[in-house]
């Protein structure tokens, strides 16, 4: 299945900008992403393997690298402490990462605690509109609350732990200890919440699978880490993972141990803890909905395509009043998540 490979960076309106800093997303920063940018050099960034991560560790000049770890721990603090800057003097910048791959090019931060070794990650991108929405739907309407900033162009996203979704596929889904109806259970929640909210591109890699030990077995959730491709294509299926062939190993899973009544369960299931959020956030919802619909985040002609693609799929002509990708994802919602769900 092909992916739009060049999707453009969709810049921040003023309205977008305005409902940032209603909702405290907004907070001026000591670094920029350009100040990340002025590198002396790099080299590959391998895993415990061996095998190159994609990820480049560069370099700075000594001064520029102090400067820096300073700002970045302000940053962190900023992100985790609300500010609160007493407890920056004994962290620091120890590492700081770049990866070329996909549309943001981040750069991945790792913050260390001098006292006990102890060390987090938060990322530094270009702020693109379309990931903001990704993130925001993503706060809003999925069990995850999403910690991340703006200023300028610059977007500050916190660590989403998990094991990569293409390495738990390759290396656990066979493992004898792994409960596998567990995870086609979340696999098929996961499909649903990204087509609900119309989040694309859940190839493998873009996503993680958190794994948390329970006093009898062990529960899973899929967790989407790259939202770029927030309602930007034209095709239905690319809003399901489902069609992702790196997936297909957890598709067949979910083929040979759920039932067909069994699916369907778990995808109602799935909707109404979504319509409860959303209607919980009914307020701020509907704000982003509003801003979102007068945003240009797709070309026309994809918008034109996945109208009539979701026409077709519900059996309706109701997306033809839709003029943008925000009208699309505000009526996909409403006819999924039911009147109930509608922002007020």
């Amino acid at each position: 299945m092909e992916i739009s490979r060049k999707k453009p960076s969709y810049p921040i309106t003023p309205a977008l900008r305005e409902y940032l800093r209603t909702y405290d997303r907004e907070a001026p920063l000591p670094v920029s992403y350009d100040d990340l940018r002025h590198f002396s050099s790099s080299f590959p960034l391998l895993d415990r393997t061996g095998r190159d991560t994609l990820w480049q560790t560069v370099f700075f000049e000594p001064q520029a690298l102090r400067e820096l770890s300073q700002g970045l721990t302000q940053v962190y603090a900023l992100l985790k402490t609300a500010g609160d800057l007493s407890f920056t003097e004994h962290l620091v910048a120890d590492r700081i990462d770049y990866c070329e791959f996909g549309n943001s090019r981040p750069f991945r931060v790792r913050i260390v605690n001098l006292f006990n070794d102890n060390y987090d990650y938060f990322y530094v991108k270009r702020a693109d509109a379309s990931r903001l929405y990704g993130l925001e739907l993503e706060h809003l309407l999925s069990p995850n609350s999403m910690n991340f900033l703006v200023s300028g162009d610059t977007l500050i996203e916190e660590h989403i732990a998990g094991i990569p979704g293409d390495d738990f596929i390759r290396l656990r889904l066979t493992q004898p200890n792994i409960n596998r109806v567990r995870i086609a259970k979340e696999f098929v929640k996961f499909n649903e919440r990204c087509f609900v909210r119309l989040l694309g591109d859940m190839r493998a890699y873009n996503y993680v699978i958190d794994v948390t030990p329970d006093f009898e077995d062990e529960q899973y959730r899929v967790r989407a880490i790259d939202f770029d491709q927030q309602s930007y294509e034209g095709r239905r299926v690319m809003y399901l993972p489902q069609f992702f062939k790196d997936n297909a190993d957890v598709v067949a899973l979910c083929a040979q141990l759920l039932k067909p009544e069994t699916l369907r369960q778990y995808q109602t299931e799935e909707r109404a803890l979504m319509a409860r959020r959303a209607r919980a956030e009914r307020h701020r919802l509907r704000d982003l909905l509003e801003v979102m619909r007068g945003h240009q985040l797709a070309p026309p002609e994809k918008v034109m395509q996945l109208k009539a693609e979701l026409n077709r799929y519900h059996k309706t002509d109701v997306f033809d009043k839709c003029d943008s990708m925000g009208d699309i994802v505000r009526q996909n919602l409403w006819l999924m998540l039911g009147a109930g769900a509608k922002p007020a």
